[in-house]
């Protein structure tokens, strides 16, 4: 059995094997605490959800169903699924389960609906066609809070009449489509359910929702910014659902402001601050400060180049030719920019990859450093050396500007660029 982690909580998450989560940070800041994760194997469940010291649980996969199972009683909504991600301890020591991941997507759906179409979910999607991708425990719940605004569902899955390579023949006609699967997650991201040709298919899409939350923007998420559909991954679910279990356990009502408040807490931690521009501008001195005053990891991509491929970038081109380092960059490139809360420097060329974007922009503020070009070195640089600053310039300057969310014009040293940068992200 794995040690608990915080022994002795009050509340706590259960699952098999949770990694890093953020549940713990989420419900210290509802009041919910003392608040651990609990490890248990299969055969453990019952005799820890029966007699375990804990006043109240989440559960996750793959324990959801079975928590429902072994509860005394239930509300109508994880009675109507069967499956429960919320117990409470009851002060006559019976367990009640409830569903909360419905009232968290609800939330979610809700705010969605207001912020994109200027009416309640309700209103939006009464009598609408709506896709839903996936038929496991989150499409259950996500099912059941669109049932409930009275839309029309089609479940996709990977066999049946409503499968995948159908989905454009019967289903062109969709307003909004909800992935539940868990395709595009950290670390195989980005990634999409969808194939470009299928999502170009959906014509009379209005909005997507993921209810995955780990990249910021999926695969799904990204298609639909370019076709400049309104979108949204599943944080909010995260943390409304969150609240709501908080409520449980503490026996009263939570604010939906505190629900914004923390969702943009955790946005903030979650989201890379990915550094781009010219070679020699400053991309490292500026990234290592910048991490030094946010106390965040900073990965500067040349060095992770070398320690995943044991030779230098410099070494790597005079080797193999700056095509095949244009591969392995993106190789490497793709190990870290789905991570979260890092500062990244990255290499000069690496708008030369289109691919790239995506990698950055998927859980990232891309940050573009710009300086004089007359002012930058080319000793050690093999490219720069080759095609001569300028000629780089002429081929990538207008990439770091389409790319970046916010430009930096160098101030002189890399800790003012780095003041700079923390003002305009406002961290």
């Amino acid at each position: 059995m794995a040690a608990d982690r915080h022994d002795g909580a009050c509340y706590g998450l259960l699952g098999r094997k949770l990694g890093h989560s953020w549940s713990p940070q989420i419900h210290a800041c509802l009041g919910s605490t003392p608040y651990a994760l609990y490890e248990r194997e299969p055969e453990d469940v019952e005799a820890f959800v029966r007699n375990g010291s804990w006043q109240g649980l989440n559960v996750t996969i793959p324990y959801k169903r079975r928590a429902y199972e072994l509860a005394d009683s239930a509300s109508p909504r994880a009675a109507r699924l069967g499956v429960a991600n919320t117990l409470v301890r009851r002060t006559d020591g019976t367990v009640f389960a409830d569903n909360t991941d419905v009232g968290g997507f609800a939330w979610m759906l809700d705010r969605f609906c207001r912020r994109v179409w200027g009416v309640g979910a309700t209103s939006a999607l009464s009598d609408a066609p709506v896709l839903v991708l996936g038929s496991g425990g989150a499409s259950q719940a996500v099912q059941a809070a669109l049932l409930e605004c009275g839309a029309h569902v089609a479940v996709i899955s990977r066999k049946g009449a409503d499968a995948y390579d159908t989905l454009t023949d019967r289903h062109a006609d969709a307003c909004l489509i909800v992935n539940t699967t868990p395709v595009g997650m950290y670390p195989a991201c980005p990634a999409s359910p969808l194939t470009d040709q299928q999502f170009a298919g959906l014509t009379a899409l209005r909005g997507v929702l993921d209810v995955v939350y780990n990249p910021a923007r999926t695969g799904i998420c990204l298609q639909a910014e370019r076709r400049g559909i309104p979108y949204e991954s599943g944080l909010a679910m995260l943390v409304a659902q969150a609240r709501q279990s908080s409520e449980l356990f503490l026996g009263h009502g939570i604010d939906d402001g505190k629900v914004e408040q923390i969702e943009r807490r955790l946005r903030d931690q979650m989201t890379n601050i990915c550094v781009i521009g010219m070679p020699g501008v400053g991309k490292t001195s500026a990234g290592t400060s910048l991490a030094h005053k946010l106390s965040r990891p900073f990965v500067d991509m040349d060095d992770a180049f070398l320690l995943h491929n044991e030779v230098s970038a410099a070494n790597y081109i005079k080797s193999f030719g700056e095509a095949a380092f244009r591969d392995a960059e993106t190789e490497v490139l793709s190990s870290y920019a789905g991570r979260s809360g890092l500062i990244i420097a990255c290499g000069g060329g690496v708008v030369e990859r289109p691919e790239n974007y995506d990698l950055l922009h998927q859980n990232g503020t891309i940050v573009m450093l710009d300086r004089p070009i007359d002012s930058l070195p080319v000793a050690g640089r093999p490219v720069s050396q080759a095609m001569g600053v300028e000629a780089i310039a002429r081929r990538r300057m207008s990439l770091y500007r389409e790319w970046a969310d916010i430009q930096v014009a160098c101030t002189g040293t890399p800790s003012d660029d780095a003041d700079v940068i923390r003002q305009l992200l406002k961290l």
